[in-house]
């Protein structure tokens, strides 16, 4: 689950971090009272929405006056960002952060991820910050320091080296020590998947500030992370993918037009890789999972049918834990229930299959059967065009 900045500066402030006085503001009758409260004579306007490239983007203003704010709160409020991170469509900016200037020496970048690889925590940090490192490490990659824990605590010559290779002085390495220790204890107690601070600037007067603050949670802690799932913001995904998730449907919307539904992940993946072998593009990714329903997989084919760029509906579905004639059950159901009009194709292979092929073949539903996953991608396929 993403956050908005706003959000992950409220949980870096709660940890004491150094984080700019701000006010977020969802009208523009609210816009004076928070410059107001802000202080000072020059703020910055930001767009809030779950992606990057928002300054490239317009989604970020410094403004001299009030009537600046207002004028940024007005272009942007209830309107769609569109940057580099989003798809052609944006995403709606339902807020405005509205911050105090921070006069910048430098700009810095840190973070702290999961390695998939190692299956450890790494910390990234590097004297390029405000931009993006996967650049920077291609680039200049001697200006990154990559630091693996060893379990939940970073040491003390780890800590030496990101301060060296973010050429800091006394004064500004032990700020950045407090920043790591509070960051790495943060990471682990609200369980995130990524922490970033991009730029992460050393100011005029030589201190270290959070400017920019970016977290991601790990979806499956949320049972234990209550307060930060208050912090949901629906707006900001797919609406598909949010209803496919209130039916445990591992769903990800895709730019095709061939809508798939299949049973384990590996699978899914190996039968978009077969729709794009014959020069197809598959429209979802959505796994059903072992322990399908009929209920599930009618949802599922609804969610599917929702999108409008799809053309044909492709099921691949390999019977194990789950019965082939339960999904066929939930097919011709979902058929029924919605009035499907675009073609679909249908493999069933495993456990009660010849029962599911039964099934669809008894249906009024125009349904076309294969009985191999080659065969079907390429009538699907063939169909979409």
């Amino acid at each position: 689950m993403n956050l908005h900045e706003y959000q992950g500066k409220e949980i870096f402030a709660k940890y004491d971090l150094p984080v700019s006085k701000g006010k977020v503001v969802t009208s523009l009758d609210e816009v004076e009272q928070a410059c107001t409260d802000i202080g000072g004579s020059r703020w910055v306007a930001k767009a809030q929405v779950h992606a990057g490239g928002r300054g490239k983007s317009g989604g970020v203003a410094l403004c001299d006056t009030i009537e600046e704010v207002a004028n940024f709160t007005k272009k942007w409020l209830g309107k769609r960002l569109v940057t580099y991170q989003t798809d052609k469509e944006g995403q709606l900016v339902s807020c405005i952060l509205v911050e105090e200037c921070t006069n910048i020496a430098d700009e810095l970048y840190y973070s702290a991820v999961v390695d998939r690889s190692s299956r450890e925590v790494a910390i990234i940090a590097s004297s390029e910050g405000g931009v993006n490192i996967e650049k920077v490490a291609k680039e200049t990659p001697e200006k990154i320091a990559s630091i693996s824990l060893n379990g939940k605590d970073i040491s003390q010559g780890d800590i030496e080296k990101i301060c060296s290779t973010l050429k800091l002085n006394d004064t500004q390495s032990s700020q950045m020590e407090n920043i790591i220790r509070k960051t790495v204890s943060m990471f682990f107690e609200c369980d995130l998947s990524l922490l970033e601070i991009n730029p992460l600037v050393i100011k005029e007067d030589g201190n270290l500030h959070c400017l920019d603050a970016k977290i991601n949670i790990d979806s499956n802690a949320l049972f234990r992370q209550k307060e930060l799932q208050e912090m949901h913001d629906p707006t900001q995904e797919d609406p598909r993918e949010s209803e496919a998730s209130k039916y445990d449907l591992s769903y990800v919307s895709l730019d095709g037009n061939i809508g798939c539904m299949v049973n384990g992940a590996g699978l899914a993946m190996g039968t978009m890789d077969t729709i794009k072998f014959f020069k197809g593009n598959p429209a979802n990714f959505l796994d059903v999972g072992g322990t399908a329903t009929q209920e599930r997989v009618a949802k599922a084919f609804k969610i599917i049918l929702d999108d409008p760029e799809v053309k044909v509906v492709l099921v691949n579905i390999f019977g194990g834990i789950v019965r082939c004639d339960l999904i066929a059950e939930g097919i011709v159901a979902a058929i029924d229930e919605v009035g499907v009009e675009i073609p679909v194709v249908v493999r069933l292979e495993g456990n009660s299959a010849e029962k599911g092929l039964a099934i669809l073949s008894n249906s009024s539903s125009k349904i076309q059967s294969k009985n191999s996953l080659e065969d079907a991608a390429r009538t699907a396929v063939e169909l979409a065009r």
